[in-house]
């Protein structure tokens, strides 16, 4: 891992004043499964981010299992972490289940946080 911008400021804003998909996925790595210590970017829920003019940012997303308890706790986290950026008028989470998650789906660094907390991945 490269850290010469570890402690830089995240990338700017495109042209037209939007966050970039990278800003919005790192805003999202505050949200996290309330039953999993690690964030829903490492843990790959999130299937897509979609940016579009005057604000508007849709994530497409999953979790880890149908019916989670959590998933309105989630939702809201995911729109304000996301909110918060310069630029987003309105932020809309959709969730969907194909393809189901799957532990394949984490990051490198989320797969080590999961065997750091005792989960075998």
């Amino acid at each position: 891992m490269d850290d010469t911008n570890a402690n830089a400021a995240p990338q700017a804003e495109n042209a037209a004043g939007l966050p970039s998909e990278a800003q919005v996925l790192e805003a999202l790595k505050i949200v996290k499964d309330p039953e999993i210590p690690v964030n829903v970017v490492d843990l790959g829920l999130i299937y897509g981010v979609d940016i579009m003019p005057g604000g508007l940012v849709d994530i497409t997303m999953t979790l880890t299992s149908v019916g989670c308890p959590v998933q309105d706790l989630i939702r809201a986290d995911a729109e304000m972490a996301v909110g918060r950026l310069d630029g987003v008028s309105e932020v809309n989470v959709e969730f969907v289940w194909t393809p189901p998650w799957g532990p394949d789906k984490m990051t490198e660094d989320g797969k080590r946080q999961m065997r750091m907390f005792g989960f075998n991945v």
